[in-house]
């Protein structure tokens, strides 16, 4: 039988995962002759031998693709045969508007650790190893195909050796991009990593150039480092990220369930959010009065060779909000009054990239910061639509832009309120729009007037001469829900955003929303009880504010026993008093997230923030050891509904002067939002004919509420959808609104 020759497509993500040696090599096994190489939308085969042959070569392409790989569609087409003698990697090809998706950082492979730790190997202790199965992916690309030229590794020629194992088809370094070796490859500036663990020993503070940007390094045994840490950076309650040498390490002083344990050993490496051991070896100063620890195990082999016996504090090089320190003459300057020391290296960071956040729900990961080993893996994008870019919110920000079939989620940037952010944003974006091959044809941002991400979003439009659209707050979680879980956008939903602050459509806070919502269209079927915030954002920082604005509210007393009353002097109280009566510089607020915080300083737990999230987080590791006291449900049917806080406040207080334990009151707490929530979904079945319930927004990054919500949904008949890929937070705005911006005509 004559050979037959076939030209194969594949798209996905196919570059930089060594798919091109597992092709060849493939080839080489059902042998046959032609080529394979990358292109700037994925990888192109032509293949040519026996037809049976060629039939058992496309089932194993799908079937034994490298671990890294991610194949999205594999095309076939029978051509002309050529008449090659052999099969070979051919040179890549860039065309000018076509793309593909890119890998995200991948963690040191167990192949390459071996050789790490061989004194007898050549690249034994080299801090840069890595072969087509890890290292660095995002964060060195500058364009594509994904070849060394277009990436930061094209400032290194590959010595003879390494450019032997990167031609041998037999090597796992056969067309690794970042192949390197001592001789000819990056290398750190520090006389020598253990002059670096030296001091890190003796309790010194460095400032670790990582994969996609820098770190703040210490003891997280060390209470005076931690002590200094702090005191420099300015950040004295946040928590800070801990990495650990391996689980054993990681179990001295966390919980590590097992679907925790896969996480810290999977190949994204994510900062994992575990409880606290009751008497573990980190200082007390890592997680002040949290119950948490974030913790990750090492995925660089820099930090492999860094980590000894103690785990290490390793938190952003960054102030609060703002995107991570990537180069070192800005780490000698931005954190010279920080850092005692530096070990930097002479690679290039293209792309900052933080570490990710995550946390465990249902055995699945739900991330809290979508970033480094994540991004920029897409979101499937099903609707035939023009280019969109969306902007996403002001905090936690991101943008996705998307080109079919593909939504592009960018990596965590930061808080849009500070310049150095908006820099880092355009950069990121600039960056991205080139990658994928994006001209955004419509703009989509939030309707909050103020936020620095909808005015800049009002510019870049202006000056593309685009169509701009505005979506409110909620509406974009919910359908962040849909594309998250791969829904149709036009899914009707009982939506149940949660969250701190979302401006309206009638020009208050919202926050407790219900929402109907069918497409483009919702209707607000139910919210929390309208409470004006004395001071507005001053509120966000002090709850006590939060609590007493409510408890003015309900009509409920300022009683002088109660923490919050206590927190203020008389005459901040009278000044208090009289903003709410008179409703001066009060802004209306019916956020969940506010109602927390009032709760939490209610019970004493914190009457004022250090950082975002923080009373709440301490709140809900309080009711996580206690048992729930039963609070009943109040709500006040109409169009729309409402839920009325004020009469579990009163019963909340009258079990705080009846001294029942704060933790049982915390989880009853806890235990009545659960119940309001599966009260209002109730009558909204009933109304509105709907059985599928969303649940979106930063409350719900709260495990106790989500776990004993879904649980009392699923119990009644609900269909419940969850984030799995996205943060249910504002990080994954931008992909709500890029749905909601198909949908426009």
């Amino acid at each position: 039988m004559p050979p037959c020759r076939r030209r194969i497509q594949v798209t996905g993500i196919v570059q930089g995962v060594g798919f091109r040696p597992f092709v060849y090599n493939l080839a080489r096994e059902f042998k046959l002759t032609g080529f394979v190489n990358n292109h700037s939308a994925g990888v192109t085969i032509e293949a040519e031998g026996e037809p049976e042959a060629l039939v058992l070569f496309e089932r194993e392409l799908a079937a034994r693709h490298p671990p890294l790989a991610v194949i999205d569609e594999i095309t076939s087409l029978e051509i002309v045969p050529g008449g090659d003698r052999s099969f070979v990697i051919q040179a890549s090809a860039t065309a000018a508007w076509e793309s593909t998706p890119v890998s995200p950082d991948i963690a040191t492979c167990d192949d390459c650790l071996r050789e790490l730790n061989d004194p007898a190997d050549r690249r034994f202790a080299y801090p840069f190893i890595n072969c087509t199965n890890c290292g660095p992916r995002f964060t060195i690309i500058r364009d594509l195909p994904y070849d060394r030229p277009a990436t930061t590794m094209a400032a290194f020629s590959m010595c003879s050796h390494c450019n032997a194992e990167y031609h041998d088809p037999r090597n796992r370094r056969f067309h690794a991009q970042p192949n390197a070796c001592p001789v000819c490859g990056p290398s750190v500036a520090m006389n020598s990593l253990p002059q670096a663990r030296s001091r890190l020993a003796k309790g010194e503070i460095l400032a670790v150039k990582g994969i996609g940007g820098f770190h703040l390094v210490c003891d997280a045994t060390n209470e005076g480092a931690l002590n200094r840490l702090r005191e420099r950076k300015n950040r004295f309650e946040q928590p800070f990220a801990v990495m650990a040498r391996d689980l054993d390490a990681v179990r001295r002083f966390a919980e590590v369930a097992d679907e925790e344990a896969r996480l810290l050993t999977g190949r994204q490496r994510p900062i994992v959010l575990l409880r606290k051991s009751a008497h573990g070896v980190l200082s007390e100063l890592v997680a002040p009065g949290n119950g948490y620890v974030g913790v990750m195990l090492p995925y660089s082999p820099l930090h492999h060779l860094l980590l000894g016996e103690n785990p290490l504090v390793m938190t952003s090089a960054n102030p609060s909000g703002e995107p991570i320190v990537r180069e070192n003459d800005e780490a000698f300057t931005r954190l010279s009054s920080i850092a005692d020391a530096f070990l930097t290296h002479n690679r290039d960071i293209e792309v900052v990239c933080d570490d990710s956040v995550v946390r465990t729900f249902e055995g699945w990961e739900m991330p809290l910061r979508r970033s480094r080993g994540y991004a920029p893996f897409p979101v499937r994008w099903r609707r035939q639509t023009p280019s969109i870019l969306a902007v996403g919110a002001e905090l936690k920000s991101t943008f996705c832009i998307t080109r079919q079939p593909f939504a592009y989620v960018s990596q965590h940037i930061g808080d849009m309120g500070t310049l150095e952010t908006q820099q880092a944003f355009e950069k990121a974006l600039n960056h991205m729009l080139t990658l994928f091959r994006v001209e955004p044809e419509r703009v989509i941002c939030d309707l909050h007037p103020g936020y620095q991400s909808s005015q800049w979003a009002e510019q870049f439009a202006k000056l593309r001469g685009v169509p701009l659209l505005k979506v409110q707050h909620h509406h974009a979680h919910v359908a962040s829900l849909l594309a998250d879980a791969e829904l149709p956008f036009e899914t009707p939903m009982i939506g149940i955003t949660f969250d701190g602050t979302g401006y309206g459509t009638d020009g208050a806070i919202w926050g407790g929303e219900v929402l109907i919502v069918r497409g483009l269209e919702f209707e607000r079927f139910a919210h929390l009880q309208y409470v004006p915030l004395a001071g507005g954002d001053e509120s966000v920082r002090t709850p006590g504010r939060a609590a007493l604005s409510h408890l003015h509210a309900g009509g409920i007393s300022w009683d002088a026993d109660l923490p919050c009353v206590n927190h203020f002097s008389s005459i901040e109280l009278g000044v208090l008093s009289r903003q709410l009566e008179r409703k001066l510089n009060c802004v209306l607020s019916s956020s969940m997230g506010r109602l927390f915080d009032a709760v939490a300083s209610l019970l004493g737990v914190r009457q004022r923030v250090n950082y975002e999230g923080q009373a709440a987080i301490e709140l809900e590791f309080l009711a996580s050891t206690g048992t729930p006291r039963s609070y009943p449900t109040s709500i006040a049917e109409g169009e729309p509904v409402i839920i009325d806080p004020a009469p579990t406040l009163r019963l909340i207080l009258e079990d705080l002067h009846a001294s029942i334990p704060k933790q049982d009151i915390a989880a009853g707490f806890h235990e009545a939002v659960a119940n309001w929530i599966l009260s209002i979904s109730v009558l909204a079945r009933e109304r509105k004919n709907l059985n599928v319930v969303g649940l979106s927004g930063g409350v719900f990054q709260n495990m106790l509420l989500l776990k004993r919500t879904t649980y009392l949904l699923r119990k009644s008949g609900f269909k419940v959808v969850v984030h799995r890929a996205i943060p249910p937070n504002d990080g994954g705005l931008s992909l709500g609104q890029a749905a909601l911006a198909s949908l426009f005509d």
